[in-house]
């Protein structure tokens, strides 16, 4: 069983920056195909960003030229860095295998306001 902890999150100003982890546990050896999530108020799951061959990166338009993505594999941990973040950025942020294969997290909450 594969467990992920995200973490990170809080409230940020707009055009602020924040950093995300996402741990993982149990019965994964790596990480290479890693992706985040996010889900605001009132609306679906959508996917921002994601990680194949531990590499290669795609992002959502909404995210892409803000939005990082990493992993480091030695600590079975994916990274979201958000730089200037904007109020729509407001969502629980959750990780998971680009086609979601494993249970989900808690998630992180990241709130962006004045």
């Amino acid at each position: 069983q594969v467990r992920l902890v995200e973490s990170g999150g809080g409230l940020a100003q707009p055009g602020g920056s924040l950093r995300l982890s996402c741990a993982a546990s149990g019965s994964i050896v790596r990480i290479y195909n890693m992706a985040w999530f996010r889900q605001a108020p009132g609306k679906q799951r959508e996917l921002v960003a994601s990680i194949t061959s531990g590499t290669i990166t795609n992002y959502s338009n909404s995210v892409n030229g803000r939005f990082t993505i990493s992993v480091d594999n030695a600590k079975k941990t994916v990274y979201l860095q958000m730089n200037s973040l904007k109020p729509e950025d407001t969502a629980v942020y959750y990780c998971n295998g680009p086609n979601p294969t494993y249970p989900w997290g808690q998630g992180t909450q990241v709130t962006v306001s004045s």
